[in-house]
């Protein structure tokens, strides 16, 4: 595997954009083990710019791709809540574009449970979806402009955990930061519910999605529902020096804009067709004593 579009290989291309992302980057180190047939180009900022399309048509030209995975976005809520306008035009702009590009090659697409409005939970891929601010909105309308090829995938995940190349995309990154400047305690609801996954298990079972050409919309998400008070206390188990009292809460107590209650997602679809199952939080942290996370 090599990030250099032009070495030597006979092994069809793949593009990964956003590679220094937090799924992006375990879906390039984890390629030698679940995708040894597939030549990686890890596309990053330096590299060039993705809103420069006319630079990504030329390089798409000239690379010739067998497969995009599109992981580069805008994915923190605020963000995208305080720029719409550059909110779609990365998250739903881009990826029409390279849709476009992609006409004849499978396009891999990730989205967000945040898709939902949180009031039923348990969600299938067929569920409607009611997004309730920008970062989901935009997120639903490149879903529908990706679909609209029947061999492209969109993969629909939730909190993703692992260790980042800036320390602050996984959501166990930003927990624990929070927990060291929260001082004598942080407050966690307790009625807010996700069903988080290990990005190296995401980067798993996408890479077997892709190899087995599945089209159409999967969840891949952990196995387990948990609220945001239970994934604290799970977590800080791992970090002794984190001595922060996490506190319960209500997110219906919350100041900001309405959330999403329980967004998490029946995965049944994807571990199906997984030759391993996707696991829950606690069943993974149980079994990998001392991995980042």
């Amino acid at each position: 595997m090599t990030t250099s579009p032009g070495a030597l290989s006979t092994k069809p291309l793949v593009w990964i954009t956003g590679a220094q992302g937090l799924i992006g980057n375990y879906l390039v180190q984890t390629a030698p083990e679940h995708a040894p047939g597939w030549h990686v180009r890890a596309l990053k900022r330096a590299d060039f710019d993705l809103l420069d399309f006319a630079t990504v048509e030329r390089e798409f030209i000239k690379d010739k791709p067998a497969l995009i995975i599109h992981c580069a976005a805008i994915t923190v809520v605020s963000d995208a809540q305080k720029n719409p306008a550059h909110a779609r035009r990365v998250n739903v702009e881009l990826t029409q574009f390279l849709a476009g590009l992609a006409q004849g090659i499978p396009l891999v697409f990730f989205s967000t449970d945040l898709v939902f409005d949180g009031r039923k939970g348990n969600y299938t891929e067929t569920d409607s979806i009611n997004p309730l601010h920008v970062y989901g909105e935009t997120k639903a309308e490149a879903e529908a402009l990706v679909l609209k090829n029947p061999q492209n995938l969109v993969v629909r995940t939730s909190l993703n955990g692992g260790t980042s190349l800036t320390g602050n995309r996984a959501f166990n990154e930003q927990l624990r930061r929070s927990l060291q400047q929260a001082g004598q305690g942080m407050t966690l609801f307790t009625d807010e519910f996700r069903c988080p996954i290990p990005a190296v298990e995401t980067a798993r079972a996408v890479w077997e999605l892709a190899g087995n050409q599945c089209a159409g919309l999967y969840h891949v998400a952990g196995a387990e529902k948990l609220s945001r008070a239970q994934i604290g206390e799970l977590l800080v188990k791992g970090w002794p020096e984190v001595t922060t009292q996490i506190k319960h809460g209500s997110a219906k107590d919350f100041p900001g804009p309405p959330r999403a209650l329980d967004t998490s997602l029946d995965i049944a679809k994807a571990q199906k067709v997984l030759s391993r199952p996707l696991p829950g939080l606690s069943a993974w942290l149980a079994a990998h004593p001392g991995e980042p996370l």
